[in-house]
């Protein structure tokens, strides 16, 4: 997406999104008993039949920018819309006359819910006019220099339970990139509670997308989770059922925490939970090999087809 201002030359702006919220509803249309149809986003009162129609959803940018200052000497804002930091890359085009502080390229980390002036843009001869485009990206997450230390995690649904696992490790069905090279996929009924399998705090969530199925459209989409530990790394629960989140953003959650319901939205073609560690290895999302525990305390690597037995109750 490419956003241009008019700055005696010409800004441009070029958003690269790393994470998007997006709000999305349903519309329900019935016919009441006098033969007139309703639209509404509320079911009907009564016990007319009823269809529902899935709206549109409208992005809501993780990170956004302001323009304040005067026209010769722009400052920019950026604030982060997650609960959670972002690290953010500014970096200047097809420059001249123009000088900034802090210099660019650069590097930045916004904290959580924070808007902060970040840069400065002045001629460097003020007799002439300046001309430059700036292009700014983001990562969720803060960015970490080294892997963190291993950290064991719990089966992320109640005990009693057990599912097999449809995708592990290094798996070349759909996990073939960088972010979900160690994601683990989950075969469960839809309704099935999703706890915390680590404590942290909730970063993003989606909770009202519908639909499912391995297209392009539902490529980047479906309900999910990111929770963020107290060592920079971020768990993901996706694929969840829709409106079935118990938790709100900004919240901290313990270790075994109900948090939603599994689902089967997005790029799914059955029921499961999409779990993965990630971390912002620096203007990157990655994901990272992990262990699971067992309910006689030990620990093992997920992998295909393997049985994965529930630990923790549900709280």
């Amino acid at each position: 997406m490419l956003n241009c201002h008019k700055i005696i030359g010409t800004l441009c702006v070029a958003m690269i999104m790393a994470a998007t919220t997006v709000v999305a509803g349903d519309l329900y249309k019935w016919q009441d008993e006098d033969g007139v149809w309703h639209f509404s986003s509320t079911p009907p009162p009564s016990n007319e039949e009823f269809a529902t129609i899935e709206m549109p959803a409208d992005p809501k940018p993780t990170v956004s920018m302001r323009k304040l200052g005067l026209q010769r000497e722009p400052e920019y804002s950026f604030f982060n819309n997650l609960w959670g930091p972002v690290e953010l890359q500014l970096e200047l085009h097809d420059a001249e006359n123009v000088t900034t502080e802090p210099p660019l390229p650069a590097r930045i980390v916004l904290p959580a819910q924070t808007e902060q002036r970040l840069l400065k843009v002045r001629a460097t001869d003020p007799t002439l006019g300046f001309t430059f485009r700036l292009s700014y990206k983001h990562m969720i997450g803060p960015p970490l220099e080294q892997l963190p230390p291993a950290f064991n995690y719990y089966p992320p649904f109640p005990s009693g339970l057990q599912f097999p696992i449809s995708q592990g490790f290094d798996n070349d069905q759909t996990h073939k990139e960088a972010h979900s090279q160690f994601a683990v996929d989950i075969v469960m009924p839809i309704g099935t509670p999703i706890l915390a399998a680590r404590a942290g705090l909730v970063m993003d969530m989606e909770d009202d997308f519908h639909g499912a199925a391995q297209t392009e459209r539902y490529l980047m989409r479906s309900n999910q989770v990111r929770i963020l530990h107290d060592d920079g790394t971020m768990a993901v629960y996706a694929h969840l059922q829709p409106n079935s989140l118990r938790i709100r953003e900004g919240a901290r959650v313990d270790r075994g925490q109900w948090i939603a319901n599994s689902g089967n939205t997005g790029f799914s073609n059955g029921p499961h939970l999409h779990f993965v560690i990630q971390l912002n290895a620096g203007m990157a999302i990655e994901s990272i090999p992990f262990r699971f525990v067992t309910p006689a305390g030990g620990t093992f690597t997920p992998a295909n087809k393997m049985m994965i037995e529930g630990v923790l109750p549900k709280r």
